[in-house]
């Protein structure tokens, strides 16, 4: 599973010409799911996507996390962040999840994370997406496990 994750001062996704998730302040998270992934996974990586501290307290250090800012999550589903380009100029996806799996478990994440945060905002598994965003900092972030 990888989790590629922006601080961002908005974001928004658009599915044909519609805005379908948006936020203020938080994180947009580009979530990657291959084949061997597990809910057990997911939860570890959940629990350091809320913990991740890299908000600016008082004194200009990033020390704050999701919670302690009131920050809000988009999440977006991305396959491509299991592309392999190794064996020429196309990349392969064979390592990306089927889509019934990855959906479920991309569903699965959305829930935890409505538990744990009170503003989460996604994308639509499998569209075509437009993603907006403007990086704060900026600061990107790759988790993996």
């Amino acid at each position: 599973m990888k989790f590629v994750i922006q601080r961002v001062k908005n974001a928004q996704v658009d599915v044909e010409e519609k805005t379908v998730g948006k936020i203020d302040n938080g994180f947009l998270v580009l979530i990657g799911i291959t084949h061997t992934d597990t809910k057990e996974i997911a939860d570890y990586m959940i629990k350091k996507l809320v913990n991740l501290r890299v908000f600016e307290d008082e004194n200009g250090k990033m020390n704050l996390s999701l919670n302690d800012t009131n920050g809000s999550l988009l999440l977006v589903s991305q396959f491509t962040l299991y592309a392999d380009c190794s064996g020429g100029n196309r990349p392969s996806f064979t390592e990306a999840a089927k889509p019934d799996f990855a959906n479920e478990l991309y569903e699965y994440i959305i829930e935890k994370c409505k538990e744990k945060i009170d503003k989460v905002e996604t994308g639509i598994f499998g569209a075509e997406m437009k993603v907006d965003l403007t990086n704060d900092g900026p600061v990107t972030i790759i988790l993996e496990k």
